[in-house]
């Protein structure tokens, strides 16, 4: 059976490296998928634990150079991020101290004469190797392991092209200043400035790509301050402060006014109003009383509470929403696919380019001249790194999933927000979706005995879990109607439930369900009709295959379905609304909100079908659900969209859910999806013209190897501010 790996990886510094993981853990038995993603520095491994272990992934990404470890709790990365950043900024202090000097010295190559005095000691090359060799070696070490690592395992990534670039600047001033013993009138070509210079550039761009990286999670920080740190535990009639984390499935725990509700869970003692804005949107208060579900980290406002706790940990709902949320962050859009495609193949053909460059300047541009065909060979090396080329979709992704969750739409993935701005047509689901899902009775008609129709009518819906059950019990309870035991009963999906009451078969349904049992319902079609054109659910009521009564239900459409459906209309999608409801009845509630194309009594296993034949004319279809009935459909669909109040099930099969089950929700998913894809775009463009236009630059000799150094650090740094633009966006 297959299982999942998360895991944290240290020592990538491009693309190249994330592609070379990959690659090797693709190639590995008993590894079905790998993605690694540079931005959050992780990697997810779909493998079977029968064919492969876990230590073995881990002990095969180490062979080739990298660091791996089961993924630490959220708070032990950020310790460890924090401290990353922290010796980062101590090693970028140190390594400017001693290229500082070095720097000075750069002003006597210039053309112009511009007056500075330049001492002569800073001038001496030993002076030069003493403050540059630390930078080299100590500071830029990284640099050289990861190099050794990648050339080891017959690939190349941007510690080579570093690790080139400043060694041949480096050496080749040793061996010039090695020229002036026994020469005191030599005077050397020295580079050390360069080597320096270029590794505290290098360093500089790492530092600010890792804060700005620090800051793309912020979402996700947010989600985790939701979350309550302490419960009020009822044990042996005491009430004991424990931390969250020790709190147990079926505990009994008292919830104050004005405190976090610590879990999920059930109220069994007490009442009062909750605000469930962080999950629903809705900022009303909803009333809680003994028997309704509590939603962990909600605030509970005016009442005294006793709950029993039902899911914990990781199972709670806040939990789940953070676990979608960074398993989106860390997933791959199939657009990145075209840059790690571009790395892969990028720095061994930059490494060729470097040494043609060489080459020609010294054979024919500046023939004998070795510093200068050195310089310009070094500026190629440098001006390539593809750095800011790894970083550009997964830093977007990373801040547009973030911003999502924000508004409190959760992609599953980076595929899932890359497609979702190609949809061009949305079938939606009527009950729970457009409508709020809580139906009334709006009219009851018994032709014989209303008190015995009604009574059946009450026992027999008792039984069953549909909505319109529920708001056809509540109307029974309203008219004091007793119920009798039921000794038999079924549902009959998309036609109505049949059950045995005493020795009386009892049918209720729709006219299909009248045709399925062959009873005759001619002389009431016109009662039918009637609440069917005003939009209502009709049912007949049969007892012993004799029509006793009708039963007609309406449920409200959602205050903002309206608005939502004609921004869709707005931005061009189809819009389809698929019911199991008549063709009257679905035909009513889509006046009401503006939908045009109409699909009527489908039964739950045709819905899927239906989402089929729309991806056959060519649409690319989401499907927006929220019961059990819809998971195919779901699934189905190139995108799926479960409503955040609705089953597990549903949430489970959809990509995105939406939280509160507000549908303008869902022209922002498409909004944000496309400002996000614009985004990655830029920043794609930004980084291919940085490479690619700086390497002929670099090439012409226009371009000194630490100015070369210093667009390259200015390339990462402004992908990576690029996407975190997406965090002001107004959607």
């Amino acid at each position: 059976m297959e299982e999942q790996l998360k895991l944290d990886i240290t020592g990538m510094t491009c693309a190249a490296c994330s592609t070379r993981i990959e690659k090797v853990l693709t190639k590995m038995d008993g590894v079905e998928k790998a993605t690694v993603n540079l931005a959050t520095e992780s990697a997810i491994v779909d493998y079977n634990p029968g064919e492969v272990t876990v230590e073995g992934i881990i002990e095969r990404i180490i062979k080739i150079g990298y660091d791996a470890n089961v993924m630490a709790a959220r708070e032990t990365k950020q310790q460890y991020k924090e401290e990353e950043v922290k010796q980062k900024k101590q090693k970028f202090l140190l390594s400017v101290i001693l290229s500082l000097p070095l720097l000075y010295t750069m002003l006597a190559h210039l053309p112009v004469e511009i007056g500075l005095p330049m001492p002569h000691l800073l001038m001496n090359p030993w002076f030069q190797f003493l403050l540059a060799t630390p930078v080299q070696f100590y500071i830029g070490g990284p640099f050289y392991i990861g190099a050794f690592k990648a050339l080891k395992n017959k690939s190349a990534n941007m510690d080579v092209l570093v690790a080139l670039g400043t060694s041949a600047a480096y050496f080749y001033s040793l061996a010039e200043g090695v020229k002036t013993i026994g020469t005191p009138f030599y005077m050397p070509h020295l580079y050390f400035e360069t080597s320096a210079v270029l590794i505290t550039l290098i360093l500089l761009g790492k530092l600010f790509e890792t804060v700005a990286k620090g800051r793309t999670t912020l979402a996700i920080s947010k989600l985790l301050s939701l979350q309550a740190k302490e419960a009020t535990i009822v044990r042996e009639g005491l009430e004991l402060q424990i931390p969250i984390e020790e709190v147990k499935v079926a505990d009994r725990l008292l919830v104050k006014p004005g405190e976090k509700i610590p879990v999920d869970g059930e109220i069994i003692l007490g009442q009062s109003f909750v605000d469930e804005s962080m999950i629903t949107g809705e900022s009303i208060p909803v009333e809680k009383t003994v028997g309704d579900m509590l939603i962990g980290s909600t605030i509970n406002k005016n009442g005294t509470m006793t709950m029993k706790a039902t899911k914990v940990g990781k199972d709670t709902t806040l939990a789940g929403i953070i676990k979608i949320v960074e398993e989106a962050q860390g997933s791959k859009a199939p657009i990145q696919r075209l840059a790690d495609t571009i790395s892969g193949y990028f720095v061994p053909v930059v490494v060729v380019i470097s040494v043609l460059t060489f080459l020609i300047w010294y054979l024919f541009v500046s023939p004998g001249d070795f510093p200068s065909s050195l310089e310009t060979a070094i500026a190629v090396l440098v001006i390539a790194c593809p750095c800011s080329l790894g970083l550009a979709t997964p830093t977007s992704i990373m801040v547009g999933t973030g911003k999502g969750a924000e508004l409190g739409i959760l992609f599953k993935g980076g595929e899932h927000l890359e497609t979702t701005h190609k949809i061009n047509a949305i079938v939606l689901d009527k009950t729970g979706t457009i409508t709020k899902g809580k139906p009334i009775v709006t009219d009851f008609i018994a032709y014989q005995d209303e008190k015995k129709v009604l009574q059946y009518l009450v026992s027999a819906e008792k039984s069953s879990e549909h909505p319109l059950a529920e708001a056809i019990v509540r109307y029974g309870m309203e008219k004091r109607s007793s119920t009798l035991p039921v000794k038999r009963f079924k549902a009959i999906p998309g036609y109505g439930i049949e059950a045995k009451i005493g020795e009386d078969e009892v049918y209720i349904g729709t006219r299909k369900l009248m045709d399925l049992k062959s009873i005759a319902y001619a002389e009431m079609e016109k009662d039918l009709l009637r609440f069917e054109t005003e939009g209502k659910t009709a049912m007949y009521i049969t007892i012993n295959s004799t029509i006793m009564g009708l039963v007609a239900v309406a449920d409200t459409v959602k205050d903002l379905a309206k608005v939502a459906i004609q921004q869709l209309s707005e931005l061009g999608i189809e819009v389809y609304m698929l019911t199991g409801d008549n063709v009257r009845t679905a035909k009513a509630i889509a006046n009401q909100v503006g939908i045009k194309h109409v699909i009527a009594e489908v039964l739950p296993e045709e819905k899927a079908n239906h989402v089929r034949e729309l991806q056959r004319k060519g649409y690319k279809v989401a499907m927006v659900g929220d019961g059990i009935n819809d998971a195919p459909a779901l699934a189905v669909a190139d995108i799926g969209i479960a409503i955040g109040t609705g089953t597990d099930v549903a949430i489970e099969a959809a990509d995105i859910t939406i939280l509160g089950g507000e549908l303008t929700l869902i022209p922002k998913a498409i909004a944000l999806s496309k400002k996000t894809m614009q985004n990655i775009r830029q920043n794609l463009f930004w980084a291919l013209i940085y490479n690619s236009g700086g390497i002929p630059i670099a090439a012409l000799g226009l371009l000194a190897p630490w100015v070369a150094g210093a667009a390259m650090a200015f390339s990462s740094v402004s992908v990576v501010t690029n996407s975190l633009r997406l965090k002001r966006v107004k959607i």
